[in-house]
């Protein structure tokens, strides 16, 4: 069998598909053509190991490489570093972590032990699986404590986690998650944190985009020590990792980036997010807030429309996501897998409400709104969209004819907004 011929074509139909689908996975989003260009440059075959020094006269990092061949490259990531810092006021910044997890690992590795405790979201109150003992906080083997959450408002209960904290002593306060519709109370737990010798962590990967165009909240002036992310969510970036901290724990983040938990740390990839970065320097304000206003309009849409979206009384959303209830019409996998046969893409979501052990099949939905705002859709095109869900899940029209309608309408929106090219 000819499995290059047959990879090939993969591609090609994948690129085809995706560019006839409503892509509303909340996790993903797509690149401008001169960030992809960078993430397929030279730099992809290259290294690039070694220590941060001090900074040049420019205020640019200086690297102490293992490797040669590196003269570009070292601009290059000092530029991102750079940017980093200025973009969200950071005192440091380290462009290592080659994604979201290993990024939170690396706060992990510079600022907890063995045994200590980490306050986080629970996978169904929406946080990450490397929040939890099932991936990296386990890996580290940190001690995972749930936060109270309020399920009403979305949002952890901090008069609870208070209680709860005067008890356990955690030596970490995460904050973040991965359905985070609302911003978390970290200037409301900086005090206590403080009592306890405690810090504050906050993992920026799905709102990464909004806190750059000053949208969301400010972690660092509401008392975060280190923040992690990924690059590619809301950020539209290739994907990749990032750690920023205050000046007190910059050698601890860098030693554990390189040499603790990176070796080659995807030079490509940093090119392409240094690109981005100056595409969100320039447009970021505009196409955060864009994004705010399609997620509101489409959660208003769908709750007019008759879906149970969560948090009505709170306009719904204040991030790129909305979630919605659809129990009552088969459950979360259900839908979604219906949603797909018409091209529309979203995904099943636990509810705080649920054990994990629904996860198969859980209650909900997260949609996500930043790949169609950067494709140009604004508040119209949301009540569209919203009326083509509706068409599908409550009405029960053929699949075949929502697919036609959103391939047709997908038409009109294939080129991406908010960069330079």
């Amino acid at each position: 069998m000819d499995y290059y011929r047959e990879i090939n074509n993969l591609i090609e139909q994948q690129e085809n598909w995706r560019s006839s689908c409503l892509n509303m996975i909340a996790s993903e989003n797509i690149t401008s053509k001169a960030v992809r260009n960078a993430t397929i440059s030279d730099f992809q075959h290259r290294y690039a190991e070694g220590f941060l020094l001090g900074k040049d006269s420019e205020g640019l990092q200086l690297f102490d490489r293992f490797y040669q061949g590196t003269k570009y490259f070292d601009r290059i990531e000092a530029l991102a570093m750079k940017l980093s810092e200025e973009l969200f006021e950071a005192d440091h910044a380290n462009v290592a972590p080659i994604s979201g997890v290993v990024a939170n690992l690396t706060a992990y590795y510079a600022l907890a032990q063995h045994g200590d405790v980490l306050f986080s979201l629970n996978i169904p109150s929406g946080g990450h699986i490397s929040h939890n003992k099932v991936s990296a906080a386990g890996v580290i083997g940190l001690r995972n404590i749930s936060y109270p959450f309020d399920a009403k408002e979305m949002n952890i209960d901090v008069e609870e986690t208070k209680k709860l904290a005067i008890k356990e002593r955690p030596k970490l306060f995460l904050f973040g998650g991965s359905l985070f519709l609302f911003p978390h109370p970290v200037n409301e737990l900086r005090e206590l944190a403080n009592e306890l010798n405690a810090y504050i962590v906050y993992d920026a990967a799905h709102v990464l985009g909004l806190i750059a165009g000053k949208r969301f909240q400010d972690p660092f002036r509401e008392g975060a020590d280190v923040i992690t992310s990924s690059t590619h969510k809301t950020f539209p970036g290739p994907q990749h990792g990032l750690v920023m901290c205050k000046n007190e724990f910059r050698e601890k983040i860098d030693r554990a980036a390189f040499p603790g938990l990176t070796s080659n740390h995807h030079l490509h990839n940093i090119a392409g997010f240094a690109i981005a970065l100056t595409e969100m320097m320039k447009f970021g304000k505009e196409y955060a807030t864009q994004i705010v206003k399609n997620s509101k309009s489409l959660g208003q849409s769908m709750y007019e429309l008759g879906f149970n979206v969560l948090c009505e009384h709170k306009g719904f959303t204040e991030s790129h996501q909305i979630a919605i209830d659809v129990s009552k019409y088969g459950g979360g996998q259900k839908v979604a897998k219906d949603l797909e046969e018409a091209n529309i893409l979203v995904n099943k979501n636990l509810l705080p409400w649920e054990s994990a052990k629904n996860s198969r099949n859980p209650s909900g939905l997260r949609i996500g709104v930043q790949e169609m705002t950067r494709l140009g859709m604004k508040e119209s095109e949301m009540k569209y969209v919203a009326g083509l869900m509706k068409k599908l899940v409550l009405d029960k029209t053929k699949t075949e004819e929502i697919k036609k309608e959103v391939i047709e309408f997908r038409k009109k929106y294939q080129k991406i907004h908010y960069c330079f090219d």
